[in-house]
């Protein structure tokens, strides 16, 4: 159960899963071989690590020496560059004696192009602070290739004139790299060219608008000029790096991962969040590290561990598996295992429901919705224009055939997502259309001439203008239309909202704003829903899907008061990217065959987004295919606990507020 203290402060200032003053999880730890805090949320995680890094300047400032700074760029450390400038700000920290040294470049890449990491630094930090023009030092991706090895030899230099990193802040890729320090890399080596590997570039396809405009080749500093910094602390956020955290943290130490080779530094730390944490032992299985509290989350938890790991039903577990397994304290706790397998083989049994509104004239005791009222109106929130029917278009048409009323509210235009080439064709579609036939309206001729003419001298380095967000978000939207009329809803039902943070022109947006609340609140109270949906997707802090949850989240809760809120029901499903825990999950709604045919047809409506999609990542599924294969295993993972065989099943989480 997801309640409003998971997801926001507690009344008293305290965040789950951390200490009375913010501060990290605490366990006892027997696996893990580098120091790890884990935050519940990335923003205090950051504001620590900011915090540290503010210390260590005023120190120096105290004993008139320079502070030496390692930084890194990619949007974990977003954060804590944001807190920083915050401190200067209002707490007068400055920035005058700092000397920084950044990892890495790509290359080739010049200093003003949108995905530089000169640009980067300057924007989310040098700009704002008071650091001296000369002080800062980021490798230079204009060289000549044969003068790179010079400059790495000068880098080094350098920063050993300077007297050694103090301080280095590090990221992790998907790989385990460090810097741009990709498998393979050996423990001493030093800054040089290296080749990016293939799911590096993929992920960093997001910043340069695809894989075939993404640069092979970055400037890096070396492991060993990482492991020579005095203090190491590295920051990882969301699920998708829970797996190369736990090798990192509590395996060997491998070139395969080159962020476990932190594990010989004498002064490492890792900041995580609790997503980054959910491999880890001690997040995963804590009974198997200390003693638990064995509530009945716990225990479902467990049960369904051991449950999937030892390939056995719930209902075939013996007392001899759990003792076994480190589960002894909740057999004593509970009883025999016989008792403990049945009562949570009904909780997953009561998950499942074909009738995600409620089942009329039913008996809803043990049923995830309520009966009553019979007909709802509810309120799917769709962070890009295809999250609808891509996370939950089973469940989209359930209630739509089922007779509720159902409204989309597409928060963001997705603009960005349109490839420039489709975007060309729409355009020069339009003004041809408008030639041929004599339509004269000179705005909307001026409109599309000047987004194809943009489009046709566009360089990888440049923003998209206006007009072309503009055609760009025209496509998105008939395409999430046409997914409306496809499921059988009203095109009046589907509210465009355009919230202001996501309109930049870039994958970097805007922080969450008042005008964004107000915009979701506005729909809110229009459609006064009996159910609200909206995506779960908490992995990413820095991500559209995550910012949109805020402000629904917020919205929620400044609207709790009024008399429809009382009837209202907020259930968060997934992305195409990932599933919900199976011991989490409160709604399974199934699907046959048939309707998983059916959605995925209605994903085809967004023809924008099913071939050559911009933003592919290292998954090189099309969403029909993530969505169908993500379906398809949750229904394998209710099988393997011993539950009905479904061809494909969406999964939901209550919010309660």
């Amino acid at each position: 159960m997801i309640t409003e203290s998971t997801l926001l402060d507690n009344s008293d200032g305290q965040l789950p899963g951390t200490s009375p003053t913010g501060g990290p999880i605490q366990s006892a730890i027997t696996y893990e071989k580098i120091p790890t805090h884990i935050y519940a949320d990335a923003k205090d995680a950051s504001r620590a690590v900011a915090q540290e890094i503010a210390d260590l300047i005023r120190q120096k400032q105290s004993e008139g020496k320079p502070c030496i700074l390692g930084l890194a760029t990619g949007s974990s450390p977003k954060t804590v560059y944001a807190e920083l400038i915050r401190m200067h700000r209002e707490e007068r920290l400055s920035f005058h004696n700092v000397i920084s040294f950044n990892l890495d470049e790509y290359y080739p890449m010049e200093p003003d192009s949108l995905q530089s990491y000169w640009r980067f630094m300057r924007e989310q930090l040098f700009d704002h602070v008071d650091i001296p023009v000369g002080n800062y030092h980021v490798p230079d991706g204009t060289l000549r290739t044969d003068k790179v090895a010079e400059f790495a030899k000068q880098y080094e230099t350098e920063i050993e004139a300077a007297g050694g990193l103090d301080f280095q802040l590090l990221g992790i890729g998907g790989n385990g790299h460090i810097g741009f320090n990709e498998p393979g890399s050996l423990i001493n080596s030093h800054t040089r060219l290296m080749m990016l590997d293939n799911s590096t570039r993929a992920a960093a396809s997001v910043d340069f608008g695809g894989l075939p405009k993404t640069p092979r080749k970055a400037i890096t500093m070396g492991v060993s000029s990482i492991l020579g910094a005095r203090r190491v602390v590295l920051l990882a956020w969301g699920e998708r790096k829970a797996p190369v955290i736990r090798g990192a943290v509590e395996g060997l130490v491998t070139e395969l991962n080159p962020a476990s080779y932190l594990q010989t530094h004498p002064n490492a730390l890792f900041v995580i969040d609790e997503a980054a944490a959910s491999e880890l032992t001690r997040m995963k299985t804590p009974w198997l590290v200390d003693s638990v509290v064995w509530d009945n989350k716990m225990k479902k938890k467990a049960v369904t561990y051991l449950s999937l790991t030892l390939g056995k039903p719930v209902l075939k577990l013996t007392d001899r598996d759990y003792n076994d397994n480190g589960m002894s304290d909740l057999l004593a706790q509970y009883g025999q295992a016989y008792d403990i397998n049945i009562d949570v083989f009904n909780q997953l049994q009561h998950t499942i429901t074909g009738w995600p509104g409620g089942k009329p004239n039913a008996d809803d005791t043990n049923r995830p919705e309520r009966a009553l009222p019979a007909h709802k109106r509810c309120l799917i929130f769709s962070p890009h224009p295809d999250d609808d029917i891509i996370s939950m278009g089973g469940t989209f048409q359930r209630l739509r055939d089922q007779g509720h009323e159902v409204h989309v509210g597409y928060q963001t235009s997705g603009n960005i997502a349109v490839a420039d080439d489709e975007a060309l064709r729409f355009a020069d579609y339009v003004v041809d259309f408008n030639t041929k036939f004599g339509i004269k309206s000179p705005e909307a001729t001026r409109i599309f001439q000047d987004a194809a003419a943009s489009l046709r001298e566009k360089k990888d380095s440049e923003m998209d203008t206006a007009e072309v967000r503009y055609v760009k978000g025209l496509i998105r939207m008939g395409e999430a239309k046409s997914t409306c009329r496809f499921v059988g809803i009203p095109v009046e039902n589907a509210h465009f909202m355009n919230m202001p943070f996501y309109e930049t022109g870039t994958v970097a947006k805007k922080p969450l704003s008042e005008e964004d609340i107000k915009i979701t609140m506005a729909l809110i109270e229009e459609v006064k829903p009996h159910q609200i949906y909206a995506a779960g997707d908490l992995a990413d802090p820095h991500g559209t899907h995550k910012v949109c949850l805020d402000a629904i989240l917020e919205s929620v809760r400044r609207l709790k008061h009024k008399n429809f809120m009382k009837d209202c029901w907020v259930w968060l499903y997934r992305g195409a990217w990932a599933e919900w825990d199976i011991h989490e999950i409160e709604m399974a709604v199934p699907m046959s065959p048939d309707q998983v045919m059916k959605k995925r047809l209605g994903i085809f409506k967004h023809q924008s987004q099913k071939d050559g999609v911009v933003y592919q990542g290292t998954d090189s599924r099309e969403f029909w295919q993530r969505a169908e294969e993500r379906n398809s295993a949750t229904a394998g993972l209710y099988n393997r606990l011993g539950l009905a065989e479904y061809e494909a099943m969406e999964a939901f989480v209550r919010w309660r507020f």
